[in-house]
């Protein structure tokens, strides 16, 4: 598994596990700095999953916005929490992040949604990152 695979994964973690615990995003940071800290082997993949966490809640507006316009009957609240977190980690790569080509930002979130989500998250990540995609002209 790739460095940023690595990452993608805890960034997820931490989004993921704030959400269901309606813990904010400062704190999930916090304890998984500390534990970043406390186990070295997780020191490589620390930084960009801290740059996906940061980047997804200072650009959370426009993300979810984006999400709620190209999901097709889906609000953000309807979602599985782990679909939120993908997505949103997703969005943030296609647009914020232009070391990551929108296909692999796309590839790297239908895995998380095959492996972690629903029979038809995977399906339904694909398509909503995709329209997105192609929304950027």
């Amino acid at each position: 598994m790739s460095a940023r695979t690595k990452a993608r994964k805890r960034a997820l973690d931490v989004l993921y596990s704030a959400d269901v615990r309606r813990q904010s995003i400062a704190d999930a940071l916090a304890d998984e700095a500390k534990r970043a800290q406390e186990q070295p082997q997780r020191r490589s993949s620390w930084e960009y999953a801290r740059d996906i966490v940061m980047g997804v809640e200072e650009h959370s507006s426009e993300i979810d916005e984006l999400i709620e316009t190209y999901a097709q009957g889906w609000t953000i609240a309807r979602m599985p929490a782990v679909d939120r977190a993908i997505v949103r980690i997703g969005v943030w790569e296609i647009l914020f992040n232009d070391e990551v080509p929108d296909s692999v930002a796309i590839a790297e979130a239908v895995e998380s949604a095959t492996v972690l989500s629903t029979e038809d998250s995977a399906g339904f990540v694909n398509g909503l990152l995709a329209r997105i995609s192609q929304s950027r002209g």
